[in-house]
């Protein structure tokens, strides 16, 4: 039968997310800020858009058949990601990830049927070690299984996801004068700013927690802002891929979370928030008249256990 409207698989709800305009968190006489509000993807995060990209890219090469292992070390969100994208197409999934993550994703790699294993962290923070010792418990089950290891920090074919991001933002916002965000695997960024960039003059700000300056001062730390700041500069940040770096206080952020949900009705989480942080410092630097975007990540309700709405 033909049901007009519906959507013949889940994947074709990834992407198609709205932009909206922030009214009370912004200081009088900054820049307009307008934030791109991810949780609206099937799992509730930008990550969706990577790991369908990431999947279906294999698959076009070959690298992925039908009944091969899928495996990934990550914060959260693209286990979860990869998991549901993984059921709705049939294949196994292993995913790497720790207690420092927050444990609503890893309840969710575990709902969608992912294998997972969890690796200690130290006293929940986010350290460089951390992702050395995922890494390895991923290396550990390629050898066993001849699993396909997505490799997102290394991955060109994330882009293609976070293209599609850039042109909504550009369909949805037209020119703008900045935009914003936390770099992870530095895919998003990248890929956005492509989009942006093409569109017209836009200055590309890439943000970071201060307890963890990598980019702005070249060194690391630990830090508790998921899915950002890995202790060194990811490969799929581009060299020239931005203009400028700003590490952001991560206390502020998380103040600025709960502002967000009270004042503005963006229900976000820690690097959300980071975002929207280093958007309005941007927004008042450049003045009126002028127009910053930022990406809320993901949705708040990834974060309900932790502190940061308690």
């Amino acid at each position: 039968m033909n049901f007009p409207g519906v959507l013949p698989s889940p994947l074709q709800a990834i992407g198609g997310t709205p932009v909206v305009r922030l009214r009370r968190v912004v200081p009088a006489g900054a820049a307009e800020v307008l934030v791109k509000i991810e949780g609206g993807n099937p799992t509730g995060s930008y990550k969706d858009r990577m790991a369908l990209a990431m999947i279906e890219g294999a698959e076009r090469r070959g690298e992925l058949t039908p009944g091969r292992r899928v495996v990934e070390f990550t914060g959260g969100s693209t286990g979860s990601s990869l998991a549901f994208v993984c059921a709705v197409k049939g294949y196994p999934l292993s995913v790497v990830s720790s207690d420092a993550f927050s444990p609503e994703k890893l309840r969710t790699m575990r709902a969608f049927g992912a294998d997972l294993t969890v690796v200690p962290s130290d006293g929940g923070r986010v350290t460089p070690d951390l992702f050395d010792r995922m890494r390895a418990e991923v290396e550990r089950v390629v050898e066993r299984d001849g699993a396909f290891w997505t490799d997102q920090f290394n991955n060109t074919d994330a882009l293609d996801g976070y293209t599609a991001l850039g042109q909504e933002i550009v369909d949805q916002a037209g020119a703008v004068d900045a935009f914003c965000g936390a770099v992870g695997t530095g895919g998003m960024l990248t890929g956005v700013a492509a989009v942006l960039r093409a569109a017209g003059e836009v200055r590309v700000v890439a943000l970071e927690p201060a307890t963890s300056p990598v980019l702005t001062k070249g060194t690391n730390g630990p830090h508790t802002v998921e899915g950002t700041a890995t202790g060194a500069v990811p490969p799929l940040l581009r060299s020239g891929g931005y203009d400028q770096a700003l590490a952001i206080d991560e206390p502020e952020a998380r103040e600025l979370a709960l502002r967000l949900v009270r004042e503005e009705g963006v229900f976000a989480g820690t690097s959300s928030a980071l975002n929207v942080l280093g958007a309005i410092q941007v927004g008042q630097e450049l003045g009126a008249g002028h127009t910053v975007v930022t990406v809320a990540a993901d949705t708040g309700l990834k974060y309900l256990a932790g502190s940061l709405f308690a």
